[in-house]
């Protein structure tokens, strides 16, 4: 694909890493499709709605002034419209400067674009472990 392409989809991150620092439940929510999925260890949201609901509540309590971080490992696309991609990301907790190395996920992102707008169709995490 054309670079132009693989910085869109990276832009991606950047909006919903912008949103979850500004704790911005709606934000972050818009940037997944309307019937998204995202499985977590022990979390299943379903849908724009439930991941508003569930981000905005954790922006209000245990969330509240983190950040997110994502280094992108690849970008594959399936099709024209259709990408994966492989992050590492962890969460930074108000007043830590770096996430503790036992924080790391590794995360896989479905992307489709929709009117010309790349969307989060599923997002799954799981822990990354030691890197070797």
């Amino acid at each position: 694909m054309r670079p132009a392409e693989e910085r869109a989809v990276r832009a991606l991150f950047e909006a919903t890493s912008a949103a979850w620092s500004d704790g911005d439940g709606g934000a972050f929510a818009g940037r997944y499709a309307q019937d998204a999925t995202v499985i977590l260890p022990g979390v299943h949201l379903q849908g724009r709605d439930g991941i508003r609901s569930a981000m905005g509540a954790a922006f209000a309590g245990p969330l509240k002034g983190s950040r997110r971080l994502h280094t992108t490992e690849s970008v594959r696309f399936l099709g024209p419209d259709v990408v994966l991609v492989v992050t590492r990301s962890a969460t930074v907790f108000a007043g830590e400067v770096e996430p503790p190395a036992d924080r790391w996920e590794l995360a896989t992102w479905t992307l489709m674009r929709r009117g010309g707008e790349w969307l989060v169709e599923a997002y799954h995490s799981c822990p990354a472990g030691s890197p070797d």
